[in-house]
């Protein structure tokens, strides 16, 4: 059990500078109005096709950052699927290690990149009316509902302590969360896991990998590599479970009760998404 809470302590200190620089990000973009140019990076028209290209980086940091862009309203639905579907935590990292299975690496980034992007847009497409905060516009409408949290506060305070503090926050909720699931899986043994994955078609291998794959620790991205490597699963089964891999972005997503039917709407779309995405590539792989 110590060692899944040492673990799960190192994955939330891995996490920890991108909450930091999110937080920072956060306050800069409400408060300053000088950075109104990053709306064209964060809700122009490029906006799914650079999350998507983010994502593919093996580092669930940027998915968390993601879920906080979309809670603040800065960024479309869209674009937040765009990333979750190209992140793939550990894998990628699990498969260089392994120089033999180097050959895989391409296949499975375009695979998810397609996917990404493809979702990323078509969403945006279908939520083209969706409100989102007006960046230019935030940093006066928060300067004034907003002048008695900062009186007396300087630069220091608003854009490095209060992030700071926000951040160790959240770091704290993600590494509960963590040290839950953490002990879940260990409890469930990976071999066990891998049995019951084995044991499906290419068509039933997906529902379970999609599942696992939304456990949001790196042991679940661990066990799909893993699996995979040793031939155990099917390509598009792997593809699938790897797509709702979007790892603490889902735990830091649900944090926010208040709009908890959108969030469930959310991983209800990427679980879709992700089952469907598998049963298509294994179909396509049998006939080929």
């Amino acid at each position: 059990m110590w060692e899944t809470v040492l673990d799960c302590l190192v994955d939330t200190l891995k996490v920890f500078p991108f909450l930091f620089l999110i937080y920072v990000l956060i306050e800069l973009l409400e408060h300053r109005t000088t950075l109104t140019q990053n709306k064209k990076i964060l809700q122009g028209e490029l906006a799914p096709l650079i999350g998507s290209a983010t994502g593919i980086i093996p580092q669930c940091g940027f998915s968390v950052m993601a879920a906080k862009l979309y809670d603040r309203g800065f960024i479309r639905t869209g674009t937040l699927l765009a990333v979750f579907i190209a992140t793939s935590d550990e894998a990628l990292i699990i498969m260089l290690a392994e120089l033999s299975h180097a050959g895989m690496i391409m296949p499975l980034i375009c695979a998810k990149l397609v996917i990404a992007v493809f979702v990323g847009y078509f969403a945006n497409f279908i939520l083209r009316r969706e409100r989102l905060a007006e960046i230019g516009m935030t940093a006066d409408i928060r300067s004034q509902s907003l002048c008695h949290e900062h009186d007396g506060k300087s630069d220091l305070t608003i854009y490095l302590v209060s992030p700071l503090l926000h951040s160790l926050k959240i770091a704290l909720y993600l590494f509960f969360v963590n040290v839950v699931f953490g002990c879940i899986i260990e409890a469930a043994g990976a071999d066990a896991i891998n049995a019951a994955i084995i044991g499906g078609g290419p068509f039933v291998q997906p529902l379970i990998t999609a599942l696992l794959g939304m456990i949001p620790n790196c042991a679940s991205s661990t066990i799909l590599t893993t699996a995979y490597l040793n031939n155990g699963i099917l390509f598009g089964s792997f593809v699938g479970g790897l797509c709702c891999n979007a790892g603490l972005g889902l735990v830091v997503l649900l944090k926010n009760t208040k709009k908890i039917k959108r969030n469930l709407m959310i991983i209800a779309v990427l679980y879709v998404v992700a089952v469907v995405s598998g049963i298509v590539i294994n179909a396509v792989m049998q006939v080929i």
